[in-house]
Order: C-alpha cells, then sequence, then structure tokens
C-alpha cells in the first residue's frame, strides 16, 4: 500500500476555502466584498448620521411614519384584544347567530384577517410617501440625484 501524505498548500486557482483561519468562513479573494458584508471598519462611505437626525426633513419622515404607525398598531391590538374580552364578559351576545350556525364571534374572529390586510394596504399606500420623503434625504445626504 501506498501512502499518501496531505497537500498543505493549494493549487494555483483552487478557490476552496482555508480552515483554521480567523474565522469560520474564508474568503475567496476574488473581487471585492459587497457593501453588506462589510465591517464597521471596511466600511468607509458612511454617512454622517448626526448631521442626518439633525436634519428637518430627516425629523419630518420621523414624525410622519409615527403618526401613522403609533394609532394603527394602538388599533389593531384593541380590535385584537377585544375579541377575547367581548367572548369572556359578554358570551350570550358573542354567541347570536347570524348565519346558521355562524354567530357574531366568529365573524368577529374573520374579520381580524380583513382588518390586518386593511392596514396593511393602508400602511403600502402611505410608505409610497415615506420612500419620497427617504430619496429626498439620500439626495441631500449623498449628493447625488434621485437618492441612489
Amino acid at each position: 500500500m501506498a501512502r499518501t501524505t496531505a497537500r498543505t498548500e493549494p493549487e494555483p486557482g483552487d478557490l476552496t476555502a482555508q480552515v483554521g483561519g480567523f474565522t469560520d468562513v474564508a474568503p475567496l479573494g476574488v473581487g471585492a466584498k459587497p457593501a453588506h458584508e462589510l465591517t464597521a471598519d471596511e466600511d468607509v462611505d458612511v454617512a454622517d448620521w448626526d448631521r442626518v437626525a439633525a436634519m428637518s426633513d430627516f425629523k419630518a419622515l420621523i414624525a410622519a411614519k409615527v403618526r401613522f404607525i403609533v394609532p394603527a398598531t394602538i388599533f389593531f391590538i384593541i380590535y385584537y384584544f377585544a375579541l377575547p374580552i367581548l367572548v369572556g364578559y359578554f358570551p350570550s351576545f358573542m354567541d347570536t347567530p347570524v348565519l346558521g350556525p355562524v354567530n357574531l364571534a366568529y365573524l368577529f374572529a374573520l374579520s381580524q384577517f380583513f382588518m390586518a390586510w386593511t392596514i396593511a394596504y393602508l400602511y403600502l399606500r402611505r410608505a409610497g410617501h415615506f420612500d419620497v420623503m427617504e430619496k429626498r434625504i439620500v439626495s441631500m445626504v449623498t449628493g447625488k440625484k434621485g437618492g441612489n
């Protein structure tokens, strides 16, 4: 039987990651790292976040989001917990038949799906306005027209 020895040096052009590096994932060394993989020390093209936070447009964006998100969240939480509260405190009312064996409790439970979809739809419509505001802020920070 011939005894083989393990190679310690990779062949030229071999992109197999080496084991035992300082991280579990060894870089393959092909091209530059994508932006989402850069560490904080490597990312030199970052925004001055203190300047961004002080901008009136950024404050207006945050205020607009809060004006939509907080009331929508409060409404949905109240609507969601209304079902167990109503069933617990007013069982005979919620047991009122509406259509055959379907009672008010079933209809209220099903309406929560439609309410969630409605809130999601309203948020998607409103998010279009948030995107316009965001692009304006990004264009002011980067100096590029259009925000990208």
